[in-house]
């Protein structure tokens, strides 16, 4: 049973260190889908403009990733600010800025 208590951290480590390297990827992945669309777009079209449009749709689905796991994170705060054990520290009036001065 303590075996399992000691896997818990490294795999909750692991998965969190995988969240963040995918918010990396698909936003490289996102850019470059909206730029294949664009070439895509200038081929089809023979309009060299074409190519911006898809830069522009590759860029705003990788802001809007971003934004998605900004929002989860948030969201996972938000619920650990309700827990009763950090919500008694807050009441007592501790904070981190207040220890440096």
């Amino acid at each position: 049973m303590n075996e399992e208590k000691k896997e818990t951290p490294k795999l909750k480590k692991v998965v969190d260190a995988a969240d963040g390297l995918s918010l990396g990827i698909s936003m490289v992945v996102a850019v470059l889908i909206g730029v294949a669309i664009g070439i895509g777009l200038q081929k089809l079209t023979g309009a060299w403009w074409t190519l911006w449009i898809g830069v522009v749709i590759g860029v705003g689905a990788a802001i809007l990733n971003v934004y998605k796991a900004y929002a989860k994170q948030k969201a996972s705060l938000d619920e650990l600010a309700r827990d009763p054990r950090y919500s008694e520290a807050a009441r007592r009036g501790y904070r981190d800025e207040d220890e440096d001065e």
